[in-house]
């Protein structure tokens, strides 16, 4: 097999060090020797070996992506070496010979004959914005979880709230809380506190607002609120961060916001997530086997084994799933057709799937374009076969015990 980088190293990185193998050509021609290291993880001890390796002369650096353990050895070593992260899935070394030492030297004998591909790492502005995403997502998880446990923490004291209201954390369910937690306990005081369209609920309101809401339930219900306020606030400066961060590429977040479904948060989550740079995925096939939203090829002697999603990228595949859903519900649109044609035939999940699939595609298009997204239209399946479209037609029309008589129109 072919060599294709001379000087290669591999690097088994964990908590509090990293196993480096060197290769290097040996004195006779066609020969090659490696040396296996251990550095520290600490900054200094990475700025070492990083003068080492470039004494040596390397001409590529493999680490796999070992949890975050990774990162400050390729942002430090990528400033001056060719540093490449791969998935650990695509490196794994052989069992029953499994070291920190062998697994640098697999790594190291792999680098040297080119058989790794990069994981795709984005530059440092696009890494801030994702972490700014991403935190935000948590934040926004955890806020709903506490709102969750403060419903269920309710539901002790005979506090029905939620079975009236759509959100406990709307403005008159707010005001009915905070009355509860400062000693109100009449309900029809607490429902009169409902502002707009829950004033005709009023009735429903006394019921639901009456139970045993004692000292310890207002000690826990406050908790939960500032819980829930401290998250909001969390969330807050977030967004105000993230709109900063978002400077150089608003005008892709607006190109993306033309697709159905894909709202300004879902766009900035895909920003952050694929870089807004295209040219990094050479087609929207590319693009959407690393997000894992198309089927895996598993095939041996003409079977295929399992066509599963992969696992991909979780923080984007739930911001497309967000984007699927409302598609799904849109009107007049390509999407929601696409949705309901799939959904009669395969299910609602993997329509839901297959419009994941189809929004990236759009993504990678209204990116590499720079152009607004434009809708193929509901009647897209209609115009493009217009004799099937009507034959079903007849034929359903024919099930239903109809006898059917086609006669052309006119033209508009």
């Amino acid at each position: 097999m072919d060599i294709v980088h001379d000087r290669a190293v591999g690097m088994d990185i964990s908590k509090r060090d990293a196993k480096v193998c060197l290769r290097v050509p040996g004195k006779r021609a066609g020969t090659f020797t490696t040396t296996v290291t251990s550095w520290g993880a600490t900054t200094s001890q990475i700025l070492a070996l990083r003068d080492f390796l470039e004494a040596e002369h390397v001409s590529t650096v493999v680490m796999e992506a070992t949890s975050d353990y990774w990162k400050p050895f390729f942002y430090l070593l990528e400033e001056t070496l060719p540093v490449v992260l791969v998935n650990a899935k695509a490196a794994r070394n052989i069992p029953g010979r499994k070291t920190d030492v062998s697994d640098a030297a697999w790594l190291a004998q792999l680098a040297a004959h080119g058989l790794l591909r990069a994981s795709f790492i984005p530059p440092e502005p696009i890494r801030e914005l994702r972490d700014l995403t991403r935190t935000r997502s948590i934040a926004i998880r955890d806020r709903t979880r506490e709102i969750q446990r403060l419903e269920k923490f309710l539901e002790g004291s005979g506090i029905k709230l939620s079975s009236v209201v759509s959100d406990l954390t709307g403005v008159s369910s707010r005001a009915m809380l905070e009355a509860l937690i400062n000693g109100e306990r009449d309900p029809q005081i607490l429902a009169g506190l409902a502002r707009g369209t829950l004033k005709s609920k009023i009735p429903e309101l006394v019921d639901a607002l009456t139970g045993r809401f004692k000292e310890h339930h207002a000690f826990m219900a406050r908790l939960h609120l500032d819980q829930i306020d401290a998250q909001s606030r969390s969330i807050d400066a977030l967004t105000e961060r993230i709109e900063e961060a978002m400077s150089p590429f608003r005008a892709a977040r607006e190109f993306l916001a033309t697709i159905p479904g894909v709202s300004q948060r879902v766009a900035e989550v895909i920003i952050a997530e694929t870089g807004a740079d295209m040219t990094v995925f050479e087609t929207p096939g590319r693009l959407a086997s690393w997000a894992g939203v198309c089927p895996g090829s598993n095939e041996s002697a003409g079977r295929i084994k399992s066509a599963h999603i992969l696992p991909g990228n979780k923080y984007l595949k739930a911001a497309l799933g967000t984007a699927a859903l409302s598609a799904s519900r849109s009107k007049n649109t390509y999407l929601a057709a696409k949705y309901r044609r799939i959904a009669a035939r395969r299910g609602p999940m993997k329509a839901i799937v297959a419009l994941q699939h189809s929004i990236l595609t759009a993504v990678w298009h209204v990116l590499a374009d720079g152009e607004c997204y434009a809708d193929p239209g509901p009647d897209h399946y209609t115009r493009l076969d217009p004799a099937k479209a009507r034959n079903k037609a007849i034929n359903k029309l024919k099930s239903l015990g109809y006898n059917v008589t086609i006669t052309p129109g006119t033209a508009a």
